[in-house]
């Protein structure tokens, strides 16, 4: 459904993005960055994309792994895990916000944009939500590090996925960010695990999945026009 495109950020970096067009003639709403997994905009990522296509978003999805290695698309095995890791700790935040920032502005002159994204991308999507200009609502699933990145003050609206048997985010993080930010809007899963929105994990869980789809779509659609 999509393509690969090429875009440049402001310190002259080319990266791929996959990008989806609104589908069908459905009411057409705004623009949305999909920010990857650890794994990569893979497979899953661009389902995910081409679903969020088929709702009537415009959707760019950047691959933040080219400041590190190109073409960089893991699976779900312990090995990926291990890359995907190693990658992430190549990046600096200050980098792949500036390709994120590149994919809002590509949609920016035309309409509101948002910005969803799942682990990594969940901690980016936070990020996105604090530092990066004309970002209109953000979305954050299981966000891994958001608890420790608590001193910014949100520039849109902000709503969270988490799962409550997620060891990764223990719900201590939860009532942390909790704290610091009560506007933030938080859900938790209760049969939830990490990575709960990704039909090709073991820890998918279609219930929890399907419930924060509808709470996302219904978020964007109020902020996102």
């Amino acid at each position: 459904m999509g393509e690969i495109v090429r875009l440049k950020a402001a310190d002259d970096h080319e990266f791929s993005a996959y990008h989806v067009a609104a589908a069908g003639d459905r009411d057409r709403r705004g623009g949305l960055v999909v920010v990857q997994e650890i794994f990569g905009v893979n497979k899953h990522i661009r389902a995910v994309c081409d679903s969020y296509g088929n709702q009537g978003f415009e959707v760019y999805s950047p691959a933040l792994f080219d400041r590190v290695e190109r073409d960089i698309e893991l699976g779900y095995e312990e090995s990926d895990m291990g890359r995907g890791i190693e990658l992430r700790g190549a990046l600096k935040d200050s980098e792949f916000l500036l390709d994120v920032q590149a994919c809002v502005a590509e949609k920016r002159g035309e309409g509101e944009v948002g910005v969803v994204g799942y682990c990594f991308g969940g901690l980016v999507s936070w990020l996105s939500a604090c530092r990066l200009v004309g970002v209109s609502a953000a979305a954050c699933y299981y966000g891994g590090g958001i608890a420790n990145q608590l001193d910014g003050q949100t520039r849109c609206p902000v709503i969270m996925h988490f799962g409550a048997l997620d060891s990764m985010i223990p719900l201590s993080d939860v009532d942390k960010i909790r704290a610091a930010h009560a506007g933030v809007e938080i859900h938790v899963y209760d049969d939830a695990d990490h990575g709960f929105n990704c039909d090709q994990r073991s820890s998918y869980q279609k219930a929890a999945a399907s419930l924060a789809l509808d709470r996302t779509l219904a978020f964007f659609t109020n902020h996102v026009g």
